[in-house]
């Protein structure tokens, strides 16, 4: 076989390629539909991509592997003589010259295909499968890289093994775009690597830094590394004040007032009366800080466990930080407690509990974003929409919000792209005008970590039901609010 059979291979290949794009023509032998054919092209051709995706998906793998088998047979060929870091560049480069890569991307590609190939099994089955892309490869090689195996497995199962302890809910990561799957990975190696997020967090504190970088056509870019808490509130408190400066008589689009707003506050000290984020205040921009959810878990908020919360359109963050922002930005960020039995959401302070204010925040809190695949707007700048409409009797509950970002209610209101029905803890997916179903994200609540008590009498035995535990609503009292005001005011002497 050998030569002659991957000749062959690829010669099919190309003959199936020929098929699929006359199809595309229009100049199949057999029409999609006699009866109408243009609907049937068209119904054609998006079978056509879903069939592409699967496919490419397959390619990936077998590139992966194809890449992986030559660097090992190179390295034995080369035999022992040859330096391990000369072999490896040689290799690189060759593969580089192979697929058109640069040096860079080519010993990306192949780290990537050591990982996939060798660590990442369940990744390497449902790129053979066609489920998920090459990106999506990508993204479990990077998260996974700085696990232990029993680790990296662990988020492998969690989202590509439906028949795990606690797989990943509503849409399935092939059904992601691949940046939305990076962030749900993300979310999930910063609840479950090995060490203390206040280790790593102390230590990204400490890289803090603002980068400059020249770019074309007398541009250039301004960027800055900094705690999640103070990057998202500063970009969120952007988006406000150009959301705000928005109307008939203002020509900037949104990317543009935000660039300004910036500029003004930076330039200016937020005191310019022009176009920046302080303009007719007294405040400095930095005593102004946007609304953010912050979920803790009430175990957490106690500082009796170092899991990590979770802040609203970033994802977890250190219980330090969580604490701090309950404590010092009470008028901007709202905690929300969760269940201790399986994580989802409890309730969400009582000063917004029960009202317009507070329906809003168990929007952004059950979405997290823009419920629309893939789309990854901050629920801040979200519209709050009727699923079933007001005029057809549709109530205004949870059950019957969504939150689409402007773009997609849009799109909702002037095509055929309707949501369907959402619950108090899922949000909706949506119909295309094809009637193909799309499912949203969700949210991967889990249960908060029990702490180490020394009085276990209210809390599970080992390997007792959680069902045993009493909800915490049913308390005659706040026991974390009680708790957090203690601390945060405590009683004179």
């Amino acid at each position: 076989m050998g030569k002659a059979a991957v000749v062959r291979a690829f010669g099919e290949i190309r003959a199936a390629l020929a098929v699929l794009n006359a199809e595309v023509d229009g100049a199949g032998a057999v029409p999609f539909s006699a009866a109408d054919p243009l609907a049937g092209l068209a119904d054609g051709c998006l079978e056509i991509l879903a069939g592409t995706r699967e496919v490419e998906a397959g390619i990936a793998g077998l590139k992966a592997k194809a890449a992986v088998a030559y660097a090992e047979s190179a390295h034995v060929v080369a035999g022992p003589d040859v330096p391990v870091r000369a072999q490896e560049m040689a290799v690189a480069a060759e593969i580089g010259c192979v697929l058109a890569l640069g040096p860079r991307a080519s010993s990306s590609f192949l780290v990537t295909s050591y990982a996939v190939t060798a660590t990442l099994p369940r990744t390497l089955e449902a790129l053979r499968a066609g489920a998920i892309s090459w990106s999506h490869a990508v993204v479990m090689a990077d998260e996974t890289a700085c696990l232990d195996p029993a680790g990296a497995a662990a988020l492998e199962a969690h989202f590509l093994d439906p028949d795990a302890p606690a797989p990943a809910r509503g849409c399935p990561v092939g059904q992601l775009p691949a940046h939305r799957f990076k962030a749900k990975a993300r979310t999930w190696r910063e609840r479950h690597q090995a060490g203390s997020i206040e280790k790593r967090h102390a230590k990204g504190v400490a890289d803090r830094r603002v980068e400059f970088r020249p770019d074309q056509d007398g541009m250039a870019w301004l960027s800055a590394y900094l705690p999640a808490d103070q990057a998202l509130a500063g970009w969120n408190r952007l988006t406000a004040a150009a959301r705000g400066m928005q109307g008939p008589d203002e020509p900037r689009s949104m990317p543009q007032l935000r660039a300004d707003t910036f500029t003004d506050a930076l330039l200016d000290g937020g005191n310019s009366t022009g176009n920046g984020a302080g303009a007719g205040t007294d405040q400095p921009s930095s005593g102004i800080r946007a609304q953010v959810l912050v979920t803790v878990p009430v175990f957490s908020l106690m500082g009796q466990t170092d899991e990590p919360a979770v802040l609203d359109g970033y994802g977890p963050i250190p219980p330090s930080m969580a604490r701090a922002l309950v404590a010092s930005g009470a008028g901007s960020f709202y905690r929300v407690l969760v269940d201790p039995r399986d994580g989802a959401p409890l309730e969400i302070g009582r000063t917004s509990y029960r009202v317009t204010g507070g329906m809003r925040a168990w929007l952004r809190m059950r979405d997290g974003k823009c419920p629309f695949p893939g789309c990854s707007n901050n629920s801040l700048d979200n519209d709050a929409d009727h699923i079933l409409a007001w005029a057809n009797g549709g109530p205004t509950g949870i059950s019957n919000l969504g939150q689409p970002c402007p773009k997609h209610h849009k799109l909702r209101h002037t095509t055929a792209w309707n949501p369907t029905p959402a619950t108090k803890n899922e949000p909706p997916g949506w119909t295309s005008p094809t009637g193909r179903h799309y499912q949203s994200e969700h949210q991967d609540w889990e249960p908060p970590r029990w702490p180490n008590l020394q009085n276990r009498g209210w809390a599970p035995e080992e390997g007792s039901p959680l069902g045993a535990v009493p909800d915490l609503v049913h308390f005659p009292l706040f026991p974390a609010e009680d708790w957090l005001d203690r601390v945060l005011h405590p009683p004179s002497a």
